[in-house]
């Protein structure tokens, strides 16, 4: 059974860092996509970042210089790392892994993590 484990969300003052990660298991991610998304209460989830299995990556323009995702194919795990944090970042963030291509779009992607917390202080 395929399973995304979210973890390395925590509370941070404005302008610090996180490091997330994302652990897959019950399939080999090495030549799908794998992606982030995130959720504040009230509103649709959102696209954030995601990396193809030839290391191509896009990025959501909210995050654009700040955020960089990364896999480690060996270990079927993806990162996210954020910097330079925002209040507006202040979210669950969710892990997800689709077939083929990269895709921004929630409904491309055919597994899903539960979340993990990020609260950005002001």
């Amino acid at each position: 059974q395929v399973q995304l484990i979210e973890s390395g969300g925590g509370l941070v003052q404005a302008g610090g860092s996180l490091r997330l990660s994302c652990s897959a298991s019950g399939r080999t991610f090495s030549r799908d996509s794998m992606g982030w998304f995130r959720r504040t209460p009230g509103k649709e989830r959102e696209f954030v970042a995601a990396v193809g299995w030839s290391d191509l990556t896009y990025y959501a323009d909210s995050v654009k210089g700040r955020f960089t995702i990364s896999r480690d194919n060996a270990k079927n795990t993806v990162y996210l790392q954020m910097n330079s944090l925002k209040p507006e970042d202040t979210a669950v963030y969710y892990c997800a892994a689709k077939a083929a291509s990269i895709g921004v779009r929630e409904r491309e992607y055919d597994y899903w993590g539960q979340g993990t917390q990020v609260t950005v202080s002001s």
